[in-house]
């Protein structure tokens, strides 16, 4: 039996030699079939990674609450500015003292189901060292903060709880931060002015390669260059928005009497990222959050509520749903190719019936010739497949060089890849080997 398919290979070789251009012109559909497929696959496969790095960078246990000023509305009365209907028209505002350390401190009490809860401060501001200057975020954190973010240290140490009681002016810094002022020196025990204040480093970041992208589709910091210090340091020694000073409401008074508005931000926290035990807790957890700070807030919505692990759940969907598109697209390349095969196979089957009459008068059965044309479709599809593998793997690196799309080329997508080129090679092969072994060998040697 070995010796019969490989006799017929060889003839099919042979037919191939004798027609390279048709046996290349019939093996294009395969071929960019199959590089389509492949190209299409690595898409995919790149934007699953780039997923599951959101992920890790949001936090897949999460959940994220945002500061923000509450929208107002109203009618206007005949003067701008005025209230409709007066004194009497207008109606009470709430008081809401926005985002503070004691809706923190509530929720990891009081919610179940909640590991660490972690506030966020974040003022803008510019660092000075040696005569070296850039603008930063400085960022008071505690503890929990580099866990729930997946933070690694490159040298040093975290904030210790000695830190936090005291409020020491001390800083973990981005490796972009010591990048720029300790190019050659030691950043451990080093100190930085930021704002008005110097703070001595404790530990240095391991950089996080986060893509443009990322950044804007996510909302997220350039976390290399952050500065990150204490949160009670922050509170105490940088801005705490919950306390007003007398030089605060002076600094109001100056301004209204200038015409400038007052920055609306009275949030005492920026955000809060509350770290969740279970991952199928997360949504739970984030509802009773929303009613706890309604609560808290009184009916005042300045506060958002932000549960990354849905809205990649649903980016997840949306690009899987595209990449059944897009491979629908590419395998209807190969059901071309495919097509291609049997109409070339049967026009080949026409020009060669003297041939299969004379195979035939010499003892070949009509299992011989089928195995003769199938075993040269396959071969025609092998051939395809192997040059569309080569062409895929080069369409996937062009992508993402022309385009910055990451792509991965997969073993399995390749596997899957080939094995459908020889299923449509074996599928559409199959009946014009038929037709030339049912061919009556006394007809075909009489045929002109």
């Amino acid at each position: 039996m070995t010796d019969k398919i490989l006799y017929n290979f060889l003839i099919a070789l042979d037919a191939i030699q004798h027609n390279r251009l048709r046996a290349l012109l019939t093996s294009l559909g395969i071929i960019f079939g199959v590089a389509s497929v492949i190209a299409m696959l690595a898409i995919g496969k790149g934007a699953q990674e780039e997923i599951l790095n959101q992920i890790k960078l949001l936090g897949a246990n999460n959940v994220i609450i945002t500061s923000v000023i509450e929208q107002e509305e109203g009618a206007v009365g005949e003067e701008e500015g005025e209230e409709s209907g007066g004194e009497a028209g207008a109606q009470k505002k709430p008081f809401s003292p926005g985002l503070t350390r004691a809706d923190a401190q509530s929720i990891a009490a009081h919610v179940p189901g909640v590991a660490a809860v972690s506030p966020e401060v974040i003022v803008e501001t510019v660092a000075l060292r040696a005569g070296l200057r850039r603008s930063t975020k400085v960022i008071g954190v505690d503890q929990a903060y580099f866990q729930s973010g997946d933070f690694a240290l490159a040298e040093g140490s975290y904030f210790t709880q000695r830190h936090l009681d005291e409020a020491m002016p001390v800083a973990v810094i981005g490796f972009d931060v010591k990048a720029k002022f300790f190019p050659k020196s030691e950043a451990i025990g080093g100190r930085i002015k930021v704002g008005k204040m110097w703070v001595t480093v404790v530990g240095v970041l391991r950089p996080r390669d986060i893509s443009s992208d990322n950044i804007e589709r996510l909302g997220i910091r350039n976390f290399d260059l952050d500065v990150y210090t204490p949160i009670s340091t922050m509170l105490l020694r940088f801005e705490n928005r919950a306390q007003l000073t007398q030089q605060d409401l002076q600094e109001s008074q100056r301004n209204r009497r200038r015409g400038i508005a007052d920055d609306p931000n009275y949030h005492q926290i920026d955000r809060l990222v509350v770290r969740v035990e279970r991952s199928d807790l997360v949504s739970p957890v984030a509802e009773v959050i929303s009613r706890m700070l309604e609560r808290r807030h009184h009916g005042v919505v300045d506060y958002e509520v932000v549960v990354p692990e849905v809205l990649l759940a649903q980016e997840r969907r949306t690009q899987r749903i595209f990449n059944i598109v897009l491979a629908a697209i590419a395998s209807i390349s190969l059901i071309v190719g495919g097509i291609g095969i049997m109409n070339i196979m049967l026009a080949s089957v026409m020009e060669r019936i003297r041939e299969i009459g004379l195979r035939r008068s010499l003892g070949a059965t009509r299992h011989d010739v089928t195995l003769q044309f199938l075993i040269e479709a396959l071969t025609i599809s092998f051939t395809g497949g192997l040059l569309g593998v080569l062409l895929g793997v080069g369409f996937s690196i062009s992508i993402e060089y022309a385009t910055g799309i990451v792509t991965i080329v997969s073993w399995w997508s390749v596997v899957l890849a080939f094995l459908v080129a020889a299923g449509v090679g074996l599928v559409f092969g199959l009946v014009p080997a038929r037709r030339a072994a049912e061919h009556d060998p006394v007809v075909a040697l009489r045929y002109e």
